[in-house]
């Protein structure tokens, strides 16, 4: 399987002042998260930062990019028009910006107005599902040392809404070769991004970016989609991203970066996410001509849609002009996806994707163990079943209740969807000593080793680390920073690094 990764930012608050800044509540927290580590943490190395540049071969002006696009602000020299850091280590350290490059080869940072995880590159789905409840784990260790250092609360949330119309994102990475046209991959791959909500929608209650009309629909993020391709990730945002950073040999890679899915907190919903899209994403590769019968007329539009439709029956209209419910398309991509599955790795991706399939066409509640939005809707039943029978008159979707309650749902550790797993009532993929593990160490199958093994072992000589590089400070005779370059994710190991690691 190809290199895949996960980003998740995770919603914050003070339980007993909501009024509270969230960037300095998230700049504590990732501070926070270094003490609890005992300091084995580097900081970010921004020399591999491209935000402007574009998928389609443009890139966007400076002076013409909105804040938020500014991924490489803390360290951009204008002089120079680029990132130019090689400061030497401890003369420097933004507090607004603050970074911990983690043992497990992770990132945790504060990104906007939110503390954000980014997982290690790993190699199949199911790593990256395990990477991404370690994620979880730190985030929690680093709450609770937060709370001890400020003597105050702070609560965390896996989802992607405020319901005061914000949103932030989760956010998907593939690596694929530059050589597949992008235009055309945008293309192909949008109606399985469209109608994979079916088994990756977290579920959310209200309608609309404000939430202000009743209802309940599969996705958090699908109200906020606007366009099919476009560079932004908090406003216009697109079904396929197109920022061309592709951290790794421009001429050889490119990086697909997605902001359309949910925050998952249940595992099998990451695992279809990951690992469906890496299958369409081998069939475009492969120039599949399938694929084109699958063309939407309207994308926008059916996101929405496909949302909304909780029976799976409503019919998207296809460029052929046909039609097809979100189902009929999701069994046509997994028919085409299993000619590309080629390891064991794959074939698990394939039954679960059939499977859950399977339940959802007979009865999307046959789904509830493994469809994050079916749980999280069956739960909400019985509340709502409840209240019918004691009053006589059904609990409407904008009762404040529901809305409390899928808030609680995703509140990081002891929300109702890890209360649900830790019953054994929604199917875990992974065990506790798995994710513990996969909190202290790296992926010892991409370069993301030689990451996690510098910030532990060469403590003393790495001054940053970034997804594609390890910046040592050591005495050499030119008294420079010296830049090791990670650009190829597969690689596991270096010469110097692995030299100055065995001593």
């Amino acid at each position: 399987m190809r290199i895949v990764g996960l980003e998740t930012e995770y919603g914050i608050t003070d339980p007993d002042r909501p009024g509270a800044n969230p960037i300095l509540l998230a700049s504590r927290l990732v501070s926070a998260c270094r003490e609890a580590l005992g300091g084995l943490t580097a900081r970010w190395d921004y020399g591999g930062e491209d935000p402007l540049q574009d998928q389609r071969g443009m890139r966007r002006e400076r002076r013409y990019a909105t804040a938020d696009l500014l991924t490489d602000a803390p360290e951009y020299d204008e002089a120079t028009r680029g990132v130019t850091l090689r400061r030497r280590r401890g003369s420097w350290e933004d507090p607004a910006h603050l970074n911990a490059v983690l043992p497990n080869g992770a990132r945790f940072y504060v990104d906007h107005a939110h503390p954000e995880y980014s997982g290690p590159e790993v190699r199949t789905a199911r790593d990256a599902v395990r990477w991404d409840a370690a994620g979880d784990a730190i985030v929690l260790e680093a709450a609770k040392r937060y709370e001890e250092i400020e003597g105050e609360r702070v609560a965390l949330y896996k989802n992607n809404v405020d319901g005061k119309g914000a949103s932030y994102g989760t956010h998907e990475n593939y690596l694929i070769p530059r050589d597949v046209d992008f235009d055309a991959l945008a293309v192909a791959l949008t109606p399985h991004l469209v109608t994979r909500q079916v088994y990756t929608g977290a579920g959310r209650v209200g309608l609309g970016m404000y939430g202000d009309d009743a209802g309940f629909q599969m996705s958090q993020r699908a109200d906020y989609m606007e366009t099919e391709v476009a560079l932004e990730t908090t406003l216009r945002r697109p079904i396929v991203n197109s920022r061309d950073e592709p951290h790794a040999t421009r001429g050889r890679w490119r990086r697909l970066h997605l902001i359309i899915g949910d925050a998952n907190c249940l595992e099998v919903p990451n695992l279809l996410k990951l690992g469906t899209t890496s299958l369409v994403l081998s069939a475009i590769e492969a120039g599949d001509e399938r694929l084109e019968e699958l063309e939407l007329a309207t994308p926008v539009e059916d996101v929405r849609t496909v949302s909304r439709d909780l029976s799976l029956t409503a019919r998207l209209t296809l460029k052929s002009g046909e039609t097809a419910t979100a189902l009929d398309l999701q069994r046509a991509l997994l028919e085409i996806a299993r000619s590309y599955a080629d390891d064991a790795a794959d074939a698990e991706v394939i039954a679960r994707w059939e499977g859950v399939l399977d339940r959802l066409g007979r009865d999307v509640m046959e789904a509830a163990r493994e469809v994050e939005w079916v749980a999280k809707l069956q739960l909400m039943g019985r509340l709502r079943a409840k209240h019918e029978a004691a009053h006589g008159t059904p609990m409407l979707w904008d009762d404040a209740r529901l809305a409390a309650m899928d808030l609680q749902w995703s509140r990081l550790g002891d929300g109702l969807a890890w209360r649900l797993a830790r019953a054994g009532a929604v199917e875990r993929l992974t065990t506790d000593a798995e994710v513990a593990e996969a909190a202290s160490q790296a992926p010892v199958d991409t370069r993301a080793r030689l990451r996690g093994a510098a910030v532990v072992g060469l403590r003393d000589l790495v001054d940053a680390a970034g997804w594609s590089t390890v910046v040592i400070d050591r005495d050499t005779r030119h008294g420079n920073l010296e830049v090791v370059h990670l650009d190829d994710p597969h690689e596991a190991s270096n010469a110097l690094l692995d030299s100055l690691l065995a001593g």
